[in-house]
């Protein structure tokens, strides 16, 4: 019989007590654990969804004003998830501060929005002031568009919003500690069941309304998506009901481009119209589970929702689905749908290429409707009036309403709700109050950031979807931005440009690097428009997303309305 030498069995003993000393000290930073009793305190115990990780970083950087690293490796400890998934996840977001253990965090965070309606009412000269004003203790950083474009120019202390912001105003909301979101005046629960809400929703559980006929109002009625893209709202929902169950929808608040309030000025009148759209469709199209993606620089709002969904779900009219509230962390890009897909899944919001579109496999690897706030806000009042009622609106051959976010040099900024096909100058007189004193029309962008930029002579175009194309402009959310004789076009395309910049994902190179050099060479006295049209050609053919695609708007604008001003 052959043995085995002995001083193989003392090797194999030597190699097995070397693995186990390994074990337990393994490489990598360990999590300590006066961290993980923080953490837990907060997050609750364990186990976590992976899709939450955004959650509970807002929940750890709100308590500490920042995201220490070793709260990082604590929450990577408790969602089982790797420390480098956590912090890719943390440092891609704007409103996420990494920050050292020994590292003392600013007391508080002032942010100036330099979008160019708040640049256009003093955005520069505020951000200047407020450093020596406020001292040491108070961080002041600008921030791009925060979705208060009518009240520019805009500081946010915290998380409460300082309207027409000067420098004494956000000195006083500093001292006072504002720290909670903005208070919203608007429709409750109660009041708005007394009116007569939620009687569709209940109609179509009990059977007194047809979900096919309310699918067939929809498509009548010609109501396209209102975030941007324009897709009819109709056909989306059939699409998405004929996949296989179960199915999900994501609502997009996530109003992030540039002169764009609209959804956050329905959202806090009347909430609930928008939540009965909300399950109407959920119903016609047989949705088990609803994401509502709520901007982060909508706390005001946030608070509220929060507050109405309680008591919604508390009183139900009907049977609800589960309905999830989630919040963005500052990022432009997850308004793009399946940016922001991947953000409800508690990722990098970075746009998913296509096909598989969101409609066959979105959210959780399912078919999911997506839609943003105001889409659903129209479909109770389309389907109870009729779909002739919408479409029997409009102007110079267009048909439906438009919400127009107007910022800028008029009397009247503000949501205005108008007849799709109305001019900008229409616009301007009969909703606005014409242009302010002293100020005349020079210039206007008709779709926000990415929709271009058209001289004063091009007053008359009906704005509208399909409209604005064969002037390379396109209405996107109807964000409307007027300038007059007191500014430069290259000047607001430039900002564009800055924006589109700074909230590049990163993920594609011709967004990521041709954002940044584009800047650059805007920001040359003269132009150099050769290597300007390559990079314009390279972003709109090679991008990834609609970002990229549609950075070269505002530039060949300039180049073609506007030449005198770059030569």
């Amino acid at each position: 019989m052959t043995t085995r030498p002995m001083h193989s069995q003392t090797t194999s003993v030597d190699q097995l007590r070397d693995t186990l000393r390994r074990i337990r000290h393994l490489k990598g930073r360990q999590a300590d654990e006066q961290a993980l009793q923080e953490v837990r305190a907060l997050i609750g115990a364990a186990p976590h969804r992976r899709d939450v990780l955004i959650e509970h970083l807002h929940q750890l950087n709100d308590c500490y004003r920042g995201l220490h690293e070793r709260h990082l490796v604590a929450l990577a400890h408790e969602m089982q998830l790797s420390q480098a998934e956590v912090f890719e996840v943390a440092t891609f977001y704007h409103h996420f501060e990494v920050i050292a253990d020994d590292a003392v965090p600013a007391a508080l965070t002032v942010r100036v929005c330099d979008g160019l309606s708040c640049e256009m009412g003093g955005a520069q000269a505020l951000l200047a002031k407020l450093p020596a004003i406020l001292g040491q203790d108070v961080r002041v950083i600008p921030a791009p568009c925060v979705g208060r474009c009518e009240q520019a120019p805009v500081a946010v202390v915290h998380q409460h919003a300082v309207p027409r912001a000067t420098p004494e105003s956000v000195a006083q909301a500093v001292k006072a500690q504002h720290t909670q979101g903005n208070t919203t005046d608007h429709i409750d629960f109660d009041a708005y069941v007394a009116d007569g809400g939620y009687a569709l929703a209940t109609a179509l559980h009990l059977g007194a309304a047809d979900a096919e006929q309310v699918l067939q109002a929809m498509e009548d009625s010609g109501l396209r998506g209102l975030g941007g893209a324009g897709f009819p709202a109709g056909r989306k929902w059939r699409i998405v009901r004929e996949q296989a169950a179960p199915r999900l929808m994501a609502v997009n608040i996530d109003e992030g481009e540039p002169g764009t309030f609209k959804d956050r000025t329905y959202l806090e009148r009347d909430p609930h119209r928008f939540l009965e759209g909300l399950l109407i469709a959920a119903h016609v199209v047989g949705i088990d589970a609803v994401y509502i993606y709520l901007r982060d620089e909508y706390h005001g709002c946030r608070d509220m929702l929060r507050q109405e969904l309680a008591a919604l779900q508390a009183n139900p009219p009907c049977p609800l689905p589960l309905i999830e509230l989630r919040r963005g962390a500052g990022a432009y890009i997850c308004g793009e749908e399946s940016a922001m897909i991947e953000s409800i899944e508690g990722k990098r919001g970075e746009p998913r290429m296509r096909p598989p579109y969101i409609a066959q496999v979105g959210l959780f690897g399912r078919p999911t409707l997506e839609h943003n706030l105001e889409t659903l806000y129209w479909v109770r009042d389309i389907v109870q009036k009729g779909p002739g009622w919408f479409s029997s609106f409009g102007r110079h051959g267009r048909t439906g309403l438009r919400s127009f976010s107007v910022s800028g040099r008029v009397n009247q900024p503000g949501v205005k709700l108008a007849p799709a096909g109305i001019t900008l100058q229409e616009l301007v007189d009969e909703y606005c109050g014409g242009m302010l004193a002293g100020h005349t029309l020079y210039a206007y962008l008709p779709g926000g950031a990415s929709g271009g930029i058209l001289p004063a002579h091009m007053n008359n175009i009906p704005l509208d979807f399909d409209t604005l194309q064969p002037y390379d402009c396109f209405i996107g959310s109807a964000a409307v931005i007027v300038l007059s004789q007191h500014d430069k076009a290259r000047d607001a395309a430039l900002n564009m440009m800055q924006f589109f910049a700074h909230e590049s994902c990163g993920q594609c190179t011709p967004c990521r690097v041709g954002t940044a050099k584009a800047v650059q060479l805007m920001q040359a006295p003269v132009w150099d428009n050769a290597t300007l049209e390559d990079l314009n050609q390279v972003m709109a053919d090679a991008s990834i997303c609609g970002l990229g695609q549609a950075a070269p708007n505002p530039v060949r604008s300039i180049q073609k309305y506007f030449a005198q001003e770059i030569v």
